[in-house]
């Protein structure tokens, strides 16, 4: 079994040359539209309630939010890994003016674009909602501007509000996606597994759900 044994919140940056310097490619950067559960899932992988803080206001964050997380393998003699979780502001219900969201969607886009420490991609998506075109367009630029020896993982949240049915047709129409509901905390194990393995480079998404 993979756990994280120590999380702790570092720092916080309003821009890419703000971010903490670093020679190590051990970033997994998490990204949502705002209100998708991407705090509460931080805080579900970590074991840690006030990891990550779940706000009441969507969009109300817009800094970039850094934590070290430290991982053991338990299946492999405490295989011992430092990892940085990136906790990127949510997008999609930002009540700001327009000058200061096309600021901040710059900032974030160049973040994307141009960190090179960023191993891992984390896509949330409700999955009550699969097919909203601001994901959509938050995929496709993911997939234009990925580097060779970056990953992009899409999880689906909020999975317990799905009946089977429903989940199985959403399993079929995105084979390669996993899904988790952090409230219930089905499917954090998996994905906390998944991220050491990638960070390990030990491959990718495998028989993910």
């Amino acid at each position: 079994m993979v756990e994280i044994v120590e999380a702790k919140f570092i720092t916080s940056a309003p821009t890419l040359n703000l971010a903490p310097e670093s020679t190590t490619q051990n970033e997994v950067v998490f990204l949502a539209r705002s209100n998708v559960g991407k705090s509460s899932l931080l805080n579900a992988l970590t074991n840690h309630k006030g990891l990550a803080k779940v706000s009441s206001t969507p969009g109300k964050t817009r800094l970039i939010n850094y934590f070290e997380i430290t991982y053991i393998d338990r299946d492999n003699e405490n295989e011992k890994l430092i990892a940085k979780f990136v906790d990127l502001p949510g997008f999609g219900y930002a009540k700001v003016s327009k000058s200061m969201k096309y600021d901040w969607a710059k900032n974030l886009t160049d973040y994307i674009a141009e960190r090179e420490q960023i191993k891992l991609f984390i896509h949330l998506i409700d999955c009550r909602h699969p097919h909203l075109e601001i994901d959509t367009q938050v995929s496709e630029f993911l997939f234009e501007h990925v580097r060779e020896n970056q990953i992009i993982l899409q999880i689906f949240t909020k999975i317990d509000k799905l009946n089977q049915k429903e989940q199985s047709a959403l399993r079929r129409e995105f084979p390669n996606a996993m899904t988790v509901s952090s409230s219930k905390k089905r499917g954090t194990d998996k994905i906390n597994r998944v991220i050491f393995d990638i960070l390990k480079n030990r491959g990718v998404v495998d028989d993910a759900n």
